[in-house]
């Protein structure tokens, strides 16, 4: 039995912590037998003096055996897993998991719900009718068998110290320490037994990585971490000060998903698709070099390979795929509102978290992890940063069931935008690749 009082005492003084303690801490939280308080002291001490990377591999191995790890084995080939760390308009793992799955790279993922204004990606496809997030493991297997792809909700049994110490982190103001965060997202990711990960991480405003420099500092103790215990791990290092894409919402960012696997999608979300997926295509093994992976990428989204994959996929989990080609079939919101520019010129930004927050107020975001979501919700930006504008011009559409919560929404997204006489320069939207 540890001395948590000790350990707390070790810490809060800068000193290491020893294998033995960490591994008797991360069980104590798992079976309940640690107390809320003293794990709650524990985290905002390390918050405040850091752990070293011995210690963050230490911590991360025992929170991914803190409950079960899946068993792939059955599924032949090199599995890969693809993780965002949360963004505005983040609807990637839609586009990107049926282009490599199309070119042959089996890929099983779980996904969370959302909370704040980051969508999860479970919410937007239970936008879906019909789509199922919770399967057996006979029905997971089978849809990577028949689509090459599954992607499902979270279980309680995989990595259930994560679970309790993110409840806590959450409410005690320690969520944003470098070895908390990569130990949470790498235990969730180790234990979801894929062979390789490919990391999108997010820098700017709508992340809590304000800068690239921190972004970079996270993606390299990820794909360390990753590589300590044998997988394979590229994180690419991705912009998130505006909005990725025209779409912020549940529907409305599954559409957009879809429009873009029919090559009808914006710019800036096809063009981070084809750079993570040509990634994902190289990590498992179907290509020699990350470029050749991305040629691969779009020759399936321009054969249509990646469409029909993406029709399979939502079939084999329960859903309507016709809905694919009838967007009336999805969840149509009560009332619509525009948002108009304030004055002539060119927008030169667009505050992704702001934005966020506006669609979180029209009711397609959480505030508590127990509040219902609006899936009709949302915002479709009709301008993004460098557009000329003038005074009047529409520059995004708002949905809600909900008047009060439009209005909200409307007053919210208007304070995201700012203008200026001149085009601004727009920001390179992949800033690093780390491997």
């Amino acid at each position: 039995m540890i001395n948590m009082v000790s350990i707390i005492e070790k810490k809060k003084n800068g000193l290491e912590l020893s294998e033995e303690e960490i591994r008797g801490f991360v069980k104590g939280v798992t079976d309940g037998s640690i107390p809320d308080y003293q794990t709650s002291a524990l985290l905002m001490a390390i918050c405040l003096q850091g752990m070293n990377k011995q210690e963050t591999f230490t911590l991360t191995d025992a929170m991914l055996h803190s409950g079960q790890t899946m068993d792939l084995t059955a599924i032949k080939g090199i599995k890969v897993d693809k993780h965002s760390t949360g963004g505005v308009g983040d609807k990637t793992s839609l586009i990107v998991a049926p282009i490599a799955a199309s070119c042959g790279v089996p890929i099983s993922k779980m996904s969370g719900r959302g909370l704040g204004f980051t969508g999860g990606t479970v919410d937007k496809m239970e936008s879906i009718p019909g789509f199922r997030i919770q399967l057996s493991p006979e029905e997971f297997l089978h849809a990577v068998e028949t689509s090459g792809m599954s992607i499902v909700g979270q279980t309680q049994d995989v990595a259930p110290a994560d679970k309790k110490l993110y409840a806590l982190r959450d409410v005690t103001a320690t969520v944003n320490n470098i070895s908390l965060i990569s130990s949470s997202i790498m235990s969730k990711k180790l234990a979801s037994g894929s062979d390789a990960i490919v990391l999108d991480v997010k820098c700017g405003h709508g992340s809590f990585n304000k800068t690239q420099e921190a972004a970079d500092e996270l993606g390299k103790y990820m794909v360390e971490i990753g590589t300590n215990a044998g997988k394979k791990v590229v994180a690419v290092i991705t912009d998130m000060n505006q909005p990725l894409g025209d779409a912020v919402g549940n529907s409305v960012e599954v559409i957009e998903a879809i429009n873009t696997l029919k090559c009808q999608g914006p710019a800036d979300m096809t063009e981070l698709a084809l750079t993570l997926a040509g990634y994902m295509i190289y990590c498992g093994q179907k290509a020699s070099t990350p470029e050749e992976g991305r040629a691969m990428a779009e020759d399936a989204l321009k054969s249509g390979r990646a469409l029909e994959t993406l029709k399979k996929f939502i079939k084999a989990q329960g859903g309507d795929p016709t809905c694919v080609d009838d967007y009336s079939m999805f969840k149509q919101p009560k009332f619509t509102a525009e948002l108009k520019a304030a004055e002539d010129g060119f927008i030169t930004e667009i505050i992704a978290d702001t934005i966020g927050l506006a669609s979180q107020h029209l009711g397609a975001g959480r505030k508590t992890k127990e509040d219902a979501i609006d899936l009709s919700a949302g915002i479709i930006l009709k301008k993004k940063v460098g557009a000329p504008v003038k005074a009047g011009d529409v520059i995004a559409v708002l949905y809600s069931d909900d008047e009060d919560k439009l209005a909200a929404g409307l007053k919210e997204a208007a304070s995201a935008y700012s203008y200026g006489c001149e085009a601004p320069e727009i920001p390179a939207l992949v800033k690093n690749v780390i491997q």
